[in-house]
């Protein structure tokens, strides 16, 4: 059974210096999907907007500036407020989100006491998969996987004989 870790948040999408708009948004994180956070932000269109990052990279942003490319994230402060800056760039455009850092610190801490760092490869069940394939086959399986599918002309009695 997989877990799922969710936190409804009130991001705010930071226009200019002097003006932003609030952006409801959801954390989610998925015990089947154990390196991954999921945010999706509700923008007033007919579908989300949802991305997907490692959630090593918001763990670490919580705390000092990391990230490049498409996803950057820190920590700053703006009048007193903790804050967690997320700059998100696609070929759609860039945004620049401030998300309340106790909140996303707070729901940080629940997914990391499900799945605790380095822990992560257990949830995957990739040696549970592994060797349900390498297990010997019984029964019946053997018989069919020891027949030739498709036997090849000199396997065929010859007509005539």
């Amino acid at each position: 059974m997989h877990t799922v870790v969710e936190r409804e948040l009130e991001l705010k999408l930071v226009l200019s210096p002097e003006r932003s708009i609030p952006v409801p948004a959801r954390l989610t994180y998925r015990t089947n999907d154990p390196y991954a956070v999921h945010i999706t932000f509700h923008i007033g269109s007919q579908t989300p907007v949802n991305w997907t990052f490692a959630r090593e990279l918001l763990v670490e942003g919580v705390f000092r500036a990391c990230g490049h490319g498409d996803v950057r994230i820190w920590p700053t402060k703006v009048e007193g407020r903790s804050l967690v800056l997320m700059a998100l760039s696609s070929p759609d455009g860039d945004a620049l989100l401030e998300a309340p850092s106790a909140q996303v610190s707070a729901w940080l801490e629940r997914t990391l006491r499900v799945v605790p760092p380095g822990s992560e490869t257990e949830q995957l069940g990739i040696d549970d998969g592994l060797a349900e394939l390498l297990a010997p086959a019984t029964g019946r399986a053997d018989e069919l996987w020891l027949s030739d599918p498709w036997p090849s002309d000199e396997s065929r009695p010859e007509e005539g004989a």
